[in-house]
């Protein structure tokens, strides 16, 4: 399989391109300030060091040996400039390493000669030094870096650094400007999915796409608030005209029919036409969960009771009584009913037509994980990813079933309910076994 890319969200993507745009446009901004403004100062500088040199040397060749010393410390007062004589024991650094620092070598020896010599360091000492000659005497000139304009290439560094840091500012006030109705859009999204359809998006944004996309999903918001609605009304509708009918037939059945086994077998049909109305109820009811700290163990203990007969199904507990959860009650008591029912119909051994199931629990980071597995004989692999679709049975045996086709689907709705997530997969001893995620109190 393919590696999956590292997700980003909207608003990171949007922040990394607009800062790398705006970062190269300061870079090349930089780079066209130097090429244009910056070198060609600084090799104008350096023809004004040239002239300085030449100026000496012919100086100090029209000087004799004992008003040369004056002369040389006239210099170095008035011009800022320092000569030394170069001694053949002399360390020095080339002073040309890129380049902006070879056009300034370039020019002081095309104006200087061949011979001449440019050091950013002679003994140790920082500088701009110039090395010539005057009739057989070489010199060192250590001129004012100011002139090449250093103070300018670290001024230029500055504030570049001053406008990469607006750079990265602006991307993320630019990037939260365009992401926060996509935001606004997400939050009223996941709203919806909750069941909550109370959405009020913008309007009156300036943006005209923007202000399009909030009416229209207002509307649909309101649409579906309205179909939810009518869905309420008609399914209490539903259960009332059903179970009136059933409730009398139920009596008529048991006073009329002389029969015992036909009378038992009438009562079983209009009992499992109730609780298949129960389910309906249970899967298409709105739900609204009130999310708190709920003791696991004793909910399970409790669901547990529910299913006594031994003959039918046994179910052991290895959840500690200390596990506590964030979640519904009413709803973790739901979820675990369907799946010890899912269990005993279904979930079955083949040697003894005993349901045997195992529930324990497992922490991993700040979630519990609750497992409920029997030992049937599981499911088929490729079916095992739509058993928690609303009326689908994994296996022919199951299309005979008696239930509704609703108990795993119900599960998966009271979870997601709960901010939860849950997992079916066949055990690798054999049988089905479910993960349910859910939110442990810290």
């Amino acid at each position: 399989m393919a590696r999956k890319l590292v997700a980003l969200s909207l608003f990171w993507r949007t922040f990394f391109l607009l800062a790398l745009l705006l970062t190269g446009g300061v870079f090349a901004w930089t780079q066209t300030f130097r090429a244009l403004e910056f070198e060609p100062r600084a090799v104008q500088a350096a023809q004004q060091i040239a002239s300085l040199v030449s100026l000496s040397r012919a100086a100090l060749r029209a000087t004799d040996g004992i008003n040369r010393i004056a002369l040389v410390k006239n210099i170095s007062r008035d011009e800022s400039v320092r000569l030394v004589p170069r001694e053949p024991k002399d360390k020095w650094v080339p002073y040309e390493v890129d380049r902006f620092s070879r056009a300034i070598g370039q020019e002081l020896r095309t104006n200087l000669g061949a011979g001449t010599l440019v050091a950013s360091a002679v003994n140790g000492a920082q500088g701009l030094w110039v090395g010539f000659d005057i009739d057989a005497d070489p010199y060192w000139m250590l001129a004012d870096p100011k002139r090449l304009g250093t103070m300018a290439n670290s001024t230029l560094l500055l504030w570049g650094s001053i406008a990469v840091l607006g750079t990265l500012l602006g991307s993320v006030a630019i990037a939260r400007l365009i992401n926060q109705p996509l935001r606004d859009l997400s939050f009223a999204a996941s709203r919806i999915r909750e069941g909550e359809f109370d959405s009020h998006l913008d309007e009156t944004t300036l943006t005209s796409e923007i202000r399009q996309v909030n009416m229209g999903f207002n509307r649909m918001a309101r649409e579906l608030a309205k179909v939810e609605q009518d869905r309420a009304v008609m399914l209490a509708g539903i259960s009332h005209d059903l179970r009136t009918p059933l409730a009398r037939l139920r009596l008529e059945t048991e006073m009329s029919v002389n029969d015992e086994e036909a009378k038992r077998f009438m009562a079983q049909d209009i009992a499992q036409l109730d609780a298949i109305i129960d389910k309906f109820m249970d899967y298409a009811r709105p739900g609204e969960t009130k999310l708190m700290a709920v003791d696991l163990g004793n909910v399970v203990e409790r669901e547990m009771a529910a299913f006594r007969d031994p003959m039918q199904i046994r179910i052991t507990s290895r959840v500690g009584q200390e596990e506590r959860v964030i979640a519904d009650e009413t709803e973790i008591g739901r979820v675990l009913q369907n799946l010890f029912e899912n269990a005993r119909r279904y979930g079955r051994t083949t040697d003894t037509g005993i349901a045997v199931v195992q529930v324990s629990s497992a922490h991993i980071g700040p979630w519990i994980i609750l497992s409920v597995r029997d030992q049937g004989p599981g499911v088929d692999p490729e079916k095992l990813a739509h058993l928690a679709t609303p009326f689908f049975r994994g296996d022919a045996a199951r299309t005979a079933a008696t239930g509704a086709g609703l108990g795993l689907a119900i599960v998966d709705k009271a979870v997601q309910r709960m901010g939860g997530s849950f997992d079916i997969a066949n055990a690798l001893e054999g049988g089905l076994v479910v993960h349910i995620r859910l939110k442990k109190v810290t």
